[in-house]
C-alpha cells in the first residue's frame, strides 16, 4: 500500500505546498497553510497509473446543429431574473456572494417564496441559521405561508439524502458553501479542500438531476468570494450582491453567466418588508441631486444592457500640504490620476496645490472608462466654482493625448437621458449617428471642453 502523502494548502488562495511555511508563496498571506493528508495511491506515483481504469470513447459531433434554449425557472422578481439572464437554469449551479448583512438571505428567501407560490418544490438548507431564525425572517418579509421546505444541516451526504426523498426539487439553496463538509475529505469545514469537495458534489447532483443549485458564499475584505477561486470556475454563474451600509439600495451584479449576458445588474431597495425592485435605477441615483452645486456632473453609463444615469461629485480644495490628497469613492483611483495628469499636461489646468476628492453619488461603483469625460467636467467645475448645466449628461473616454474616444451604446445613453429630462449632452465625435442634434456638444479633445466651461464662466462674470 502506498504511503499517505501530506501536503499543505493555503486557505486563502488554494495553493498547494509540500512543506509548511509561515507565508504563502502564491498570495503572500501569513499563517494560512493548513496540513491536509491525501491517499498516496491516488493521483501520485506509478501505482496510480497502473490502477487507473481504461478510458471509454465518447461520441464526437460537429459545430452545426439545432440549438435549444436553456430551460429556465422564472422567479417573477424582475430584477433577479434580469441579472440571471431570464431565471434559474435547470441543472445549473449559481454562486451568490456579498458582504455580511447585505441582504443575500433576504433576496433568496423572497425568491424561494415566489417560486414555491408557482408550484415548484424549493428546498432551503441553512448551515448558519436555525430553522426558527429563517421563519422569523419569512414572517418579517410576509412570506411565512409559502411552501418552502427548510432544513438546518451542514453535512453534504445528509443533505443529498434529504432532498432525494420525494419529488425532485426544482431549486436548492445552500447557505453557505463555507459551512458545508463532506465525508470524502478529512479536513475541517471551511477549508479549501472541504469547500471544493462540497461544491463539486452539489454541482454533480445538479447536472445529474436537473435541479438548480444556488450556493451562497462569504466574501473577503477585498470583496472577493472566500475560498478557492476554482469554485467560481466550476459553477455556471457568479453574482455579487453589492451595497453600502449607509444607503438603502442594493445591486445584484453578474460577473459570470454561461447562459446569459455578463455585467448585467439588478437594482433593489432595502426596506422594512425586504427588498423591493427598482425598475428605473437612474431616478433612484439622481433623486437627491443638487443641480446648482459646482463640481457635479451626470454620467450616462451602461450596465450590461441597461443605461444608468448617476451623479459624479468632485471637490477641489486648496491645500497647505506638500503632497495634495487624492481620495476616490466608487471609481478607480488610478484612472483619476490619469485624468488629472491629462488636464494638467494638455489643458493647463493645475491641481498641484489642491486636494481632490471624487465621489460617485449613492454608493454606486463605476467600472467603465466612459466616465472619464464626466469626471473631468466635474473636476473643472469644482476648480472654477461654476455649476455645470443642470440638464446635461457626459460620457466619453479620454486618451493620454487628451483626445476623446467614442464609446459604445451612445444612442441608448442619450435615450435614457432624454427620458429623464436631460436635453443636452457632451459626448465624443465619430461614434454612432446621433442625428445631428444641435444640443449635443462633441469636442475633439479635452481642451475643447475646458474652453467651453471657462467660456461659460467668463460670460457669467460679464453678466
Amino acid at each position: 500500500m502506498a504511503k499517505p502523502r501530506v501536503q499543505f494548502i493555503c486557505q486563502a488562495c488554494g495553493n498547494v505546498s509540500s512543506r509548511w511555511a509561515g507565508k504563502c508563496d502564491a498570495c503572500g498571506e501569513w499563517n494560512t497553510l493548513i496540513e491536509e493528508g491525501t491517499a498516496g495511491g491516488i493521483g501520485s506515483g506509478p501505482s496510480a497509473l497502473r490502477s487507473a481504469r481504461k478510458g471509454r470513447a465518447v461520441a464526437l459531433t460537429s459545430l452545426s446543429g439545432e440549438i435549444e434554449d436553456a430551460p429556465r425557472i422564472a422567479s417573477g422578481i424582475g430584477e433577479l431574473d434580469r441579472a440571471t439572464g431570464g431565471g434559474f437554469v435547470r441543472g445549473s449551479a449559481l454562486l451568490v456572494g456579498g458582504d455580511p448583512g447585505i441582504g443575500k438571505s433576504t433576496l433568496l428567501t423572497q425568491a424561494a417564496a415566489a417560486l414555491a407560490g408557482k408550484g415548484h418544490r424549493i428546498v432551503y438548507v441553512s448551515g448558519e441559521e436555525a430553522v426558527a431564525q429563517i421563519r422569523l425572517r419569512a414572517q418579517r418579509l410576509g412570506v411565512a405561508s409559502s411552501a418552502v421546505e427548510l432544513a438546518a444541516e451542514t453535512n453534504v451526504e445528509d443533505i443529498l439524502a434529504t432532498i432525494a426523498d420525494g419529488r425532485r426539487p426544482d431549486l436548492v439553496i445552500l447557505d453557505s458553501i463555507q459551512t458545508l463538509w463532506t465525508d470524502a475529505a478529512d479536513s475541517a469545514p471551511g477549508t479549501v479542500t472541504q469547500v471544493r469537495a462540497a461544491a463539486q458534489t452539489m454541482i454533480r447532483y445538479a447536472k445529474s438531476t436537473g435541479a438548480a443549485i444556488v450556493l451562497v458564499g462569504h466574501v473577503t475584505k477585498e470583496g472577493q468570494i472566500a475560498g478557492p477561486r476554482v469554485v467560481e470556475h466550476m459553477v455556471d454563474a457568479v453574482l455579487y450582491f453589492e451595497g453600502e451600509g449607509g444607503h438603502h439600495f442594493r445591486i445584484l451584479r453578474t460577473v459570470k453567466n454561461r447562459f446569459g449576458p455578463t455585467d448585467e445588474i439588478g437594482v433593489f431597495e432595502m426596506g422594512d418588508k425586504g427588498l423591493r425592485e427598482v425598475s428605473n435605477p437612474s431616478e433612484l441615483f439622481l433623486g437627491e441631486r443638487h443641480a446648482a452645486a459646482p463640481g457635479a456632473a451626470v454620467f450616462a453609463g451602461i450596465e450590461g444592457t441597461r443605461p444608468v444615469l448617476v451623479e459624479i461629485q468632485a471637490l477641489v480644495a486648496p491645500t497647505s500640504l506638500g503632497t495634495p490628497r487624492r481620495a476616490v469613492v466608487g471609481w478607480d483611483s488610478a484612472r483619476l490620476a490619469m485624468v488629472l495628469a491629462v488636464l494638467e499636461a494638455h489643458c493647463g489646468v493645475r491641481f498641484g496645490q489642491h486636494d481632490v476628492y471624487l465621489n460617485v453619488a449613492g454608493g454606486y461603483r463605476i467600472t467603465e472608462p466612459a466616465a472619464d469625460l464626466a469626471v473631468a467636467a466635474a473636476l473643472v467645475s469644482s476648480l472654477t466654482g461654476l455649476a455645470l448645466p443642470a440638464d446635461c449628461v457626459y460620457f466619453g473616454e479620454i486618451s493620454l493625448s487628451s483626445a476623446i474616444r467614442p464609446v459604445a451604446h451612445a444612442q441608448q445613453r442619450l435615450k435614457e437621458a432624454e427620458k429623464l429630462g436631460f436635453g443636452q449632452a457632451v459626448l465624443p465625435r465619430g461614434g454612432e449617428d446621433t442625428g445631428g442634434n444641435d444640443r449635443l456638444f462633441q469636442p475633439a479633445t479635452l481642451a475643447d471642453l475646458v474652453v467651453r466651461i471657462a467660456g461659460s464662466l467668463r460670460r457669467d462674470a460679464d453678466d
